[in-house]
């Protein structure tokens, strides 16, 4: 007869408890999930555990008979595996027939201006609603469920066997009832007992200002009924902004390039802009302006999501230089660079850009 003591790691003295923790450490280390080469290790621990947790059969043990090889006694079920490795009995009885319904998540395509300052949209859903001929209970009309005959109400099944953790009980769900523990002998018929019908149905759904792509809009109870006319679900819509012709966003900013030809921007000019809400303004373009500068319109970009100022609108000039010259063109430019003193211009030449960590290194050396 094999020392059960021993294999558990514990001695003779000891408590319930500490046989318990015993167990699961060991259950743990050396099950065959974790350790498949255990096996035989793992089924020595579970057969000590099951003579030693039972008070009967370890006295029986103590006084020398081995507890697994008797059949009296209380078995070992699953409730008590699911004790012996989570502290607790895995749940009994049926599960309820109302369910809430399922959550779902549908993309909304909108305009940037759309997104920018808000907007309404009607949406075509196929979802499913409660059943307005049973009111959701699946019945039909004058009848009610009935208890399972073949569960007795409890939703599952329990089957009791003989395995290498002595008697091992385990709970299936009822394969008449699925587990409710009830039965409809006469359902609903139009909605054949699932207390939902399917149907296609209009929702008028409100766009805050201020949403960008990604951003996930929750409707509340405006998802599917549950199974058994269970509580709905919430919807979900995720924004995709579209692409602008002019303006790209960037947080609440809006950016712009505006191409201005140089005589514009040497001599200055005013520039009209219609902005993503329809305002026309005027951009001022200063005497002497150079490609790649920024001039902000500021608060006029897009609202923040949860109120507040606006962003600002940034617009990026670009002088283009004429590539194509007639006759007359290219004499008023030479007069120009000769009043200018430009005909054989010296330049400038200036550093490179450097990057991050050679600027951090020549700061570290001193340069």
């Amino acid at each position: 007869m094999s020392d059960h003591y021993a294999t558990l790691g514990v001695t003779r003295e000891a408590s319930q408890d500490e046989i318990k923790r015993a167990y699961r450490k060991l259950a743990r280390e050396l099950h065959p999930d974790v350790n498949p080469g255990e096996e035989e290790r793992f089924k020595e621990v579970a057969g000590a555990y099951e003579v030693l947790s039972d008070p009967e059969k370890r006295q029986r043990y103590d006084l020398g008979v081995d507890g697994a090889a008797f059949g009296g006694g209380q078995g070992f079920g699953f409730g008590d595996i699911m004790d012996a490795f989570f502290g607790q009995s895995s749940p009994r009885g049926p599960r309820p027939r109302r369910a809430r319904g399922q959550d779902a998540l549908i993309q909304i395509d909108l305009e940037l201006a759309e997104a920018a300052f808000g907007t309404s949209r009607e949406l075509t859903l196929d979802t499913a609603v409660a059943c307005a001929t049973c009111n959701g209970a699946g019945t039909a009309a004058g009848t009610q469920p009935v208890t399972c005959d073949m569960c007795g109400g409890r939703g599952d099944i329990q089957h009791v066997q003989r395995s290498f953790l002595g008697q091992v009980m385990t709970s299936r769900p009822c394969p008449q009832c699925h587990g409710f523990g009830i039965t409809i002998p006469h359902p609903c018929p139009e909605c054949s007992g699932d207390g939902r019908v399917q149907t296609r149905r209009t929702l008028t759904v409100k766009i805050p200002p201020g949403v960008d792509t990604g951003t996930r809009i929750q409707l509340s109870g405006e998802g599917e009924v549950g199974f058994g006319g269970g509580p709905p679900a919430d919807l979900y819509l995720e924004v995709l902004v579209l692409d602008h012709p002019l303006f790209a966003r960037r947080g609440d900013d809006l950016h712009c390039t505006l191409n201005i030809p140089m005589t514009a921007a040497a001599l200055g000019a005013s520039i009209p802009l219609e902005l993503l809400d329809g305002v026309v303004t005027e951009v001022d373009i200063r005497p002497g302006t150079q490609s790649g500068q920024q001039i902000p319109l500021l608060g006029q970009g897009v609202p923040q999501l949860r109120g507040g100022a606006r962003g600002d609108v940034i617009v990026h000039v670009s002088v283009e230089t004429p590539s194509e010259l007639d006759d007359q063109q290219r004499a008023l430019l030479v007069e120009l660079a000769r009043a200018r003193d430009e005909e054989k211009p010296a330049g400038q030449f200036a550093a490179g850009q450097q990057g991050f960590f050679s600027r951090l290194k020549d700061a570290f050396n001193g340069r």
